[in-house]
């Protein structure tokens, strides 16, 4: 069994009481595993069917599953390069739930890092509406917006900013509120050994006292008849009941809807506590538009004339940096002060009178139509050259760009010239 800090274990005792053996017996059992279908691309259903993964449906989420046996390498999958699927903890999949979100709405989830919740929602969302996803860390925002980006999101924009300025510059303007806070990660003891060294009752003390400021800037941000959902790893009640408490005295006009929490030994994975919070009163601030230049490349243009039988849905708008992005709706003028890293589909940018596309085009759930597609099967030697970064054979009669897709689903894209698929799949993404 791990050794865990005592202090730790008499405040769990004093918590579950006659449920602490059922509770300390799991630490015995291995941690977790669970994935989540992604909705944007793939159902439930086909996803049971066509993955060769042995997994069962989780308790948390319609369409969340727990592996029964480890899958090695399982980032380098095809199926996870194309974006079918997250590797994330089952427990944590239950704020997507909680979150009750629909398509056309306005979504901020504060403490984004790495995606899988933002990743949930967007696909509840179905491409309709806007979701914003803020990390307040840079290298974890970078994290953020390459884990959107595979998974085909484009009605996202990725910030960089501090809570209290995003959600002061966005004043009552979002439907749902989602606050995945940091934490002193108590649930996560069980498959994480640096939660379990970092751990003290002065951390715990810490954390709360950072979860109470980052729910005081959320409030701000959340539109009257809104929803707030508030979620952690850990058990503690400082960070939990403590801190909604403290926040809805502090916010007369908030109402706890429901508060849940999630054991090892009463779900299908680690420890978790979700709160859902609705904010008194109707209707909302309204934004002004934020002035974007629209895109009048002719290479773009022609690139796309090109490239699709049906154009990806939206508008084309050219940035300061020269990059081309795809909105299917106008962003908020209270995002002009923040630090963007993406917004909607980056399509590509203009080089030298050309238009090189980006990776990320191909990746989304745009609603494009392709001119030309390379299927590879997940079992051919085509695929794994390709996923090396190789070239593989084209039909002689294609030319230009075409999606390279493993099975049915795009996993990149490449060049056809003369009978050969020139690999334009990043190097960082590419399976040695």
């Amino acid at each position: 069994m791990k050794k865990l800090p005592e202090k730790f274990i008499q405040r769990m005792k004093n918590m579950l009481g006659e449920e602490w053996e059922a509770f300390i017996a799991r630490y015995d059992m291995p941690a977790v595993r669970g994935l989540r279908a992604n909705l944007l691309k793939i159902s439930p259903e086909e996803f049971s069917r066509i993955c060769p993964f042995d997994m069962i449906p989780s308790d948390t989420l319609p369409e969340g599953f727990v592996l029964r046996r480890e899958v090695q390498s399982i980032g380098s999958h095809p199926y996870h390069m194309a974006g079918l699927f997250y590797m994330q903890e089952p427990s944590a999949m239950a704020a997507v739930e909680a979150a009750d979100v629909h398509p056309g709405m306005k979504v901020l989830d504060l403490c984004a890092a790495p995606g899988g919740k933002s990743g949930g929602i967007a696909a509840r969302m179905g491409g309709e509406g806007l979701l914003v996803s803020n990390e307040i860390v840079p290298n974890r925002a970078k994290t953020l917006a390459f884990t959107l980006e595979r998974l085909g999101v484009c009605n996202a924009v990725v910030t960089c900013s501090h809570p209290e300025a995003l959600c002061g510059s966005l004043s009552g303007y979002f439907d749902r509120v989602l606050v995945d806070a940091p934490c002193s990660g108590e649930g996560m003891f069980r498959k994480d050994d640096t939660a379990i060294s970092e751990w003290s009752p002065e951390h715990v003390i810490a954390c709360a006292q950072r979860q109470r400021a980052i729910l005081d800037s959320a409030y701000k941000a959340l539109r009257p008849g809104g929803k707030l959902i508030y979620s952690t790893c850990t058990f503690s009640v400082e960070e939990n009941e403590d801190t909604v408490s403290a926040f809805i005295e502090a916010h007369p006009d908030m109402t706890a809807e429901f508060t849940h929490r999630l054991y090892p030994h009463t779900s299908m994975g680690e420890g978790h506590f979700i709160a859902r919070l609705i904010k008194g009163g109707e209707g909302g601030e309204a934004q002004k538009d934020m002035r974007l230049t629209p895109c009048r490349d002719k290479e773009y243009a022609e690139f796309i004339k090109d490239t699709f039988i049906q154009p990806p849905k939206g508008d084309a708008y050219t940035l300061r940096d020269g990059r081309i992005i795809i909105l299917r709706a106008p962003l908020p003028e209270g995002l002009s002060g923040m630090r963007m890293l993406s917004a909607g589909v980056c399509a590509g940018e203009t080089q030298r009178g050309r238009f090189i596309p980006f990776h990320g085009l191909f990746m989304a759930e745009h609603g494009g139509e392709y001119r030309n597609t390379l299927s590879l099967s997940l079992d051919s030697r085509e695929l794994a050259a390709y996923l090396e970064g190789n070239t593989v054979p084209s039909e002689p009669s294609m030319k230009g760009y075409a999606a390279v897709l493993a099975g049915e689903y795009p996993i990149g894209f490449g060049k056809a010239v003369n009978g050969v698929m020139k690999n334009h799949l990043p190097k960082g993404l590419r399976v040695m």
